[in-house]
């Protein structure tokens, strides 16, 4: 991590402060990865109802990211991170008092918000401070705080439900969040950059700060916006179904240990993609990625045994690894900072809108099919993500491939 070495000891601190943040809230949500969906089960839900609820949570993150996006350009990055820990504090505590399937929506789209906040505040503050030739190991470093807390969340939530109950695991899921919020309060706040402070940056090859459904339907925005819907498919089916189906396999292996592989695997991706993107392309590596989810799909398709389950786990992280931290990454280079907090806040609401999809409508495809050919139809809508990406993420056909394959740079990309 050399590029930590050239920072100032305040940016040093700002940073280790916020990653300790980060991977605080993180093992809070993904505590309850493998475990909610068998509480929800354990109320006498269906699989669709299961679906409904896990897929309510990104309700939550629909109606409220664009809002927060530009809550941060306007008012900065701090205060909506304290937001998303304040929520990810208290919504434990809903599904602790109520085991009304009607409620337990209530109390997830409450939960998305979490996570809404969170993650927009966290991506736009780390790329305001990361340099731009260095952007991608920054990012990259950074958001290592997501595969960790990924590892020790499901694992820790696994253990506690299995063998102390749910109580204690909502408890200490609302006691991450509260502590991760007393980190968020010792970051400093750097000033909010506005349009008239910036006005000489405000055009970039022709590229102008515009409404949201401008910036929204612009080639720079809109394909990976899409890419993101498809991927978020995806990782929602995996997400709210994949320990339920390793149950119904009666495969001996924890749900909680398939996200723990999970993130070692994103994890490990991580520490040299975003640094090798800088020198790349980010283009390989989203592409890379989307090819890892792909085939995270078919083996659970296919899957009967724990390694056969792992496998598809050690995929299904490195697909996460790339995909989101590259799109981040590409998304800052393609932005400037005034405008940065609603441009994550569209492109990651696709992701959003995919998960929130995933969960009724591959719940509904699980009740006619199964879980295992569910995947199956699963990695083919990721696979159209792939299709796209490669004919569509540059200004035409032969310069996305070549961008898509890291042969050229970024077209939207911005000057420094």
């Amino acid at each position: 991590m050399k590029a930590f070495n050239t920072f100032d000891t305040a940016l040093r601190r700002n940073l280790l402060i916020l990653f300790t943040a980060g991977l605080l809230f993180w093992s809070s949500v993904a505590s309850l990865l493998p475990t909610l969906p068998l509480y929800i089960d354990s109320v006498g839900a269906s699989k669709q109802e299961i679906g409904i609820v896990m897929g309510s949570f990104a309700i939550g993150l629909l109606l409220f990211r664009p809002m927060l996006g530009r809550l941060a350009d306007e008012r900065g990055r701090k205060i909506v991170l304290v937001i998303g820990s304040i929520v990810a504090a208290i919504a434990p505590f809903g599904y602790l008092i109520t085991q009304s399937i009607e409620l337990l929506i209530l109390v997830r789209i409450f939960h998305g918000i979490s996570v809404a906040a969170f993650t927009t505040g966290y991506s736009t503050l780390i790329a305001d401070l990361a340099p731009s030739e260095t952007r991608g190991e920054i990012i990259g470093y950074m958001t290592l705080a997501a595969p960790i807390g990924l590892a020790i969340g499901p694992a820790l939530g696994g253990y506690l439900e299995a063998t102390t109950g749910y109580r204690l695991l909502f408890l200490l899921s609302a006691e991450l969040g509260f502590v991760a919020l007393l980190a968020i309060a010792q970051v400093t706040n750097p000033p909010v950059q506005t349009q008239k402070q910036t006005q000489t940056n405000d055009v970039y090859d022709g590229l102008r700060l515009r409404n949201f459904w401008q910036t929204l339907g612009s080639p720079r925005v809109r394909v990976p916006t899409i890419v993101m819907l498809l991927v978020g498919l995806s990782v929602g089916a995996v997400h709210t179904f994949v320990s339920l189906f390793i149950r119904s396999t009666e495969v001996d292996l924890n749900g909680g240990l398939f996200f723990t592989v999970a993130a070692i695997s994103s994890f490990s991706i991580r520490v040299f993609a975003g640094k090798a993107s800088d020198r790349l392309g980010r283009g390989l590596f989203i592409s890379l990625g989307i090819i890892c989810y792909v085939l995270a799909l078919i083996m659970l398709w296919q899957a009967d045994s724990a390694i056969a389950f792992l496998l598809a786990a050690i995929f299904e992280g490195a697909g996460g690894g790339t995909v989101i931290s590259m799109i981040t990454t590409m998304m800052a280079d393609r932005s400037v900072p005034q405008e940065r907090g609603q441009i994550f806040a569209m492109c990651i609401a696709g992701f959003d809108l995919g998960i929130a999809i995933a969960a009724p409508l591959l719940g509904f495809i699980a009740e006619l099919v199964g879980y295992g050919n569910m995947f199956g139809y699963g990695a083919v809508i990721t696979s159209l993500a792939l299709v796209i990406f490669l004919t569509q993420s540059s200004k035409d056909l032969p310069n996305s491939l070549r961008f898509a394959l890291g042969r050229v740079p970024d077209a939207y990309a911005l000057k420094s």
